[in-house]
């Protein structure tokens, strides 16, 4: 952390995101307003461990802050969608977690199921309340048990990191939301600047390191944070139970004559890419990024877009043309889980020679992550659409590809094997490789053939 990150109040940081709030938690009552299940706990003098001075400590807490407890929890619209709205008070004893703030926040989410609200969270704590002891700990696994149901009900979740955010709060409200946000140069980690080993480097503590290690999706200035935030709550809640339909074809391509000549085509570098195609398609798109397993992969682009074309919220994965990482895939089945989740249809544009077969890859579970990426397409029950763009190099391309709604362009090929590794294993000579590519049938209109794709798409013709 430096001098030049500002920590911002729990009012202050809803104030950046929004000119109304309506507080739910009240002071001195924080659960009787939203529906709170079960008896308001009685406390004793100092707590539950009767900590020396911890009703003192309290107390300056609230009249150095104007609040009742480390969490302020209300309702509020942003970009125009109604959301419950949770903002940590760092100046109440470190935005700490003790009993009354997982009162509250138990609350809020309740309400938010109640309601069917998404739930934005402004996190910005040092973690759990040591004056409480064991009780502070386990209220972890009840913001947890309420971040689970909220998920189950289908309701989106988003973090905003603060500075700092750190312990408990970092591994339940934020790393465990849908998409994570963070303001620049946050700390964020799961130990705190007090706990970290003497040597530890402070910069991989912070929300830019968490975003190279695939943990946040964006680190976002705070006066772009109210309309990335709005532009979020409008594409996650947006549910459709009709699929996503296939891009047309951006580039005019005569389908090809022979194998290789599709090979030619697929790699050319004047081909449209994934990206031509996202702009063509989408007119407003957001990102997630990493796996939440320590990698990312700029060759597998993830988010959220609205059609063009009927206004319709969208999943898409999309290829680059590079060999996906492990880390490509795995990012590439979050977002597909979470589309599942919220019922929003995806749709993927395949387009590699192949998953990358390098030692790192192997190290990092290539196999293991190109199974979840077709794990999550088998089990999605909202609907996919696959539209081949370039190459589809065997498996590392057919695991984004949906079973029953694949498209192609004119301008690619599907095959089980690259044609020149395929004659290398068939201890051909190189001179063969043309022959082999006509061998094994990947021109799109073979692939039609073979049940393989729905059809071909053609390009939009412009009006003459």
């Amino acid at each position: 952390m430096t001098e030049a990150v500002p920590r911002y109040t729990a009012r202050e940081a809803i104030d950046l995101v929004t000119p109304g709030f309506t507080e739910l938690t009240g002071p001195g009552d924080p659960v009787s307003q939203v529906g709170h299940v079960g008896p308001v706990r009685e406390y004793g003098p100092d707590g539950p461990l009767s900590w020396q001075g911890y009703e003192e400590s309290r107390a300056r807490a609230a009249a150095r802050t104007g609040e009742e407890e480390s969490v302020v929890c209300g309702t509020a619209e942003i970009g125009g969608t109604a959301t419950v709205l949770i903002s940590f008070e760092f100046g109440f004893l470190g935005g700490s977690l003790g009993e009354r703030t997982g009162d509250r926040l138990e609350a809020a989410y309740a309400y938010a199921r109640e309601q069917r609200l998404p739930v934005v969270s402004l996190v910005a704590t040092g973690g759990s309340r040591m004056q409480e002891g064991m009780r502070a700990l386990v209220q972890l696994q009840r913001v947890a048990r309420q971040s689970t149901l909220t998920r189950e009900a289908g309701l989106p979740q988003i973090a905003v990191l603060r500075d700092p955010t750190t312990g408990g709060g970092w591994a339940t409200l934020g790393a465990g939301a849908d998409v994570v946000l963070a303001l620049p140069g946050a700390q964020v980690g799961f130990a705190g600047s007090r706990v970290r080993p003497a040597d530890a480097d402070p910069a991989a503590y912070t929300a830019e390191a968490q975003l190279a290690a695939g943990a946040v999706d964006a680190v976002v200035p705070p006066a772009e944070l109210p309309e990335l935030l709005g532009l979020w709550l409008h594409l996650l809640s947006r549910p459709s139970a009709e699929p996503a339909p296939p891009p047309p074809a951006l580039a005019d391509t005569d389908l090809p004559t022979t194998g290789w000549e599709a090979v030619g085509n697929a790699r050319s570098a004047q081909r449209p890419r994934a990206t031509a195609y996202l702009d063509a398609h989408l007119a407003r798109r957001a990102a997630i990024s990493g796996d939440r397993c320590g990698g990312t992969d700029d060759g597998m682009l993830c988010g959220f877009g609205v059609l063009k074309n009927g206004g319709r919220t969208v999943a898409y994965a999309a290829q680059t043309g590079t060999a996906t990482r492990p880390a490509g895939y795995r990012t590439a089945a979050r977002l597909i889980r979470l589309a599942d989740r919220l019922r929003i249809p995806v749709l993927t544009l395949v387009d590699t020679p192949g998953a990358a077969n390098d030692a790192e890859a192997e190290r990092q579970g290539s196999g293991a992550a190109i199974a979840d990426v077709f794990g999550a397409v088998a089990a999605a029950r909202t609907p996919v659409t696959t539209l081949l763009i370039g190459e589809g190099g065997s498996g590392g391309a057919l695991a984004l590809a949906a079973p029953d709604n694949t498209w192609a362009t004119p301008d690619s090929y599907f095959s089980v094997i690259a044609p020149e590794l395929a004659a290398a294993i068939l201890k051909r000579p190189p001179e063969e490789v043309r022959a082999t590519a006509d061998q094994l049938r990947i021109r799109p209109q073979d692939l039609v053939d073979l049940g393989v794709v729905r059809g071909i798409v053609k390009p939009v013709k412009s009006p003459s």
